[in-house]
Parts: structure tokens; sequence; C-alpha cells
């Protein structure tokens, strides 16, 4: 990998972090694309420039939210799932999820019909909670174990906590903030655990390739979290269903 691809795969990962399309799964794809193998140090770039999308994050949410305990105490509450069961299948995301397209491809292609399934049936219902403060504690808890199926690459963690939260009857403007600000434990978490595993092993040229994927990661990811808060305000997700089937389709069709 070299510094423009490295900067390429930020971007993807920016665009891709926050809509219901798998951030993972795209960075896995591009590789492909580039013809670029699935190495350890590739696994954990992919991991560690999540990082400048949770920048994006606390840089446009951080006055509504952060200064607000009571909507950090209902994320942890959702977090809390999602890092456990993170913990436990560490070996087998890394060793084999994050190594294996053709999961990938599955994951987009079903989540793609589930999304467009869902969104023909869903009716969203009146009364929901509007702040993020107001979600019942059991409720977050539900969507962090929603978020845990992400740990498959392809799933997509913004279109499982989303789908998930507007299930259990909340906002949509609601579930998509939340989704948003649980983004930021989360990605944390996992860039962390990864980092104090890898990180010793890494020599300049490899932090250069870190330092060029989390600029424009950061970059892109404050461009498209202003643009889908502004869609979702008289859109739903059905396109991106659509999307992600013809996506999976595409590269069943070129690569294998």
């Amino acid at each position: 990998m070299n510094l423009w691809q490295a900067a390429v795969f930020g971007i993807v990962e920016g665009v891709t972090e926050f809509l219901p399309i798998s951030s993972t799964g795209h960075l896995m794809l591009t590789a492909k694309a580039f013809g670029l193998a699935q190495t350890e140090f590739m696994k954990s770039f992919e991991i560690a420039i999540q990082v400048g999308a949770i920048f994006a994050v606390m840089g446009i949410t951080g006055k509504r939210f952060f200064l607000r305990p009571q909507v950090w105490g209902k994320v942890f509450a959702a977090f809390v799932p999602t890092a456990i069961i993170g913990l436990v299948f560490y070996k087998l995301i890394k060793g084999f999820f994050l190594s294996n397209e053709q999961v990938v491809l599955w994951a987009l292609f079903l989540g793609g019909i589930l999304i467009i399934l869902f969104e023909r049936f869903h009716r969203e219902k009146e009364g929901g909670p509007d702040d993020i403060a107001m979600i019942p504690w059991k409720t977050c808890v539900l969507i962090g174990f929603f978020q845990a199926a992400a740990v498959v690459p392809g799933v997509s963690r913004a279109a499982a906590t989303i789908l998930g939260g507007l299930f259990l009857g909340l906002r949509r403007k609601t579930i998509v903030e939340f989704s948003f600000l649980l983004a930021v434990p989360t990605l944390l978490a996992a860039s962390a655990l990864d980092l104090m595993k890898t990180a010793h092993g890494y020599d300049h040229g490899e932090w250069a390739l870190l330092g060029a994927g989390f600029i424009t990661s950061l970059i892109a990811a404050m461009f498209v979290i202003k643009l889908f808060l502004f869609y979702i305000q008289k859109n739903n997700f059905t396109l991106f269903g659509v999307y992600r089937i013809v996506l999976s389709l595409i590269f069943w069709g070129i690569c294998f």
C-alpha cells in the first residue's frame, strides 16, 4: 500500500462508516480492487482509521451531546453488550471474518434484502422518544446486541443499530443520532484493542499510512454525517438496500 491508496481507504471509511452499507465490508472490497492482500497490517489499518470518523462525530455532535451525562449513560449501556461479544470473538473476527470476502458479499447482499423488506413493512411509531436521554435503558441494551451483529463484516454497524432501534419503536432521527454516538466508544475500543496488540511492530512508513487514512477519514466523515442527517428527514433506507445488493453482485461478477 502507498500513501494515495491509504488516503483512498480513509475516504471510503469516512463515507461509509455512518451509512447502513458497512464500512468494514467496503474497506475489504477496496483492498480487493487494489489487489492488496489481507495482511495483519491491512486488517489493523482498516480498524485503526475508524478513529478519524470518531473525531468527526465528536466535532459535529459535541455541543449537543457531549456535556450531557444522561446521554452518555445510555450510550455506555448500549456499548457493553457489543464490547463483551467483541472481546470474546476477537480472534475469530480478525482471523476469519476479516479475511473472507465471500462473507462480506453475502452479508451485503442479504442485508440489502433485509433493509428493503424492513422499509416496505415498517411503520414508524408515534410517540417514540425524540431525545436520546429519553430512550429506555432496556432499549439501549437491546440496541447494543443488535450492534454486535456487525462483528461480521458486511453487516454494517449503522444498519444493525438503526434498524434495531426502529424495530424497538424509536424515531428515525433519534436512532440515527444515537448510532453516531454509539460509534465513539465502539470504534475507540476496537481500535485501541487492536493497536495494543499490533502497534509495537509498525515502522515509520506504516505509521504514515495510518496518518493519511486518519486524516481523509475525518474529512470525509464530517461531510457525510451532515448530509445523512439531512437525507433522513425525507427519505428511508431502501436506496441503501438496493446499493448493497448491486455492489455485491458486481463484485461477485468481476472478482469471483
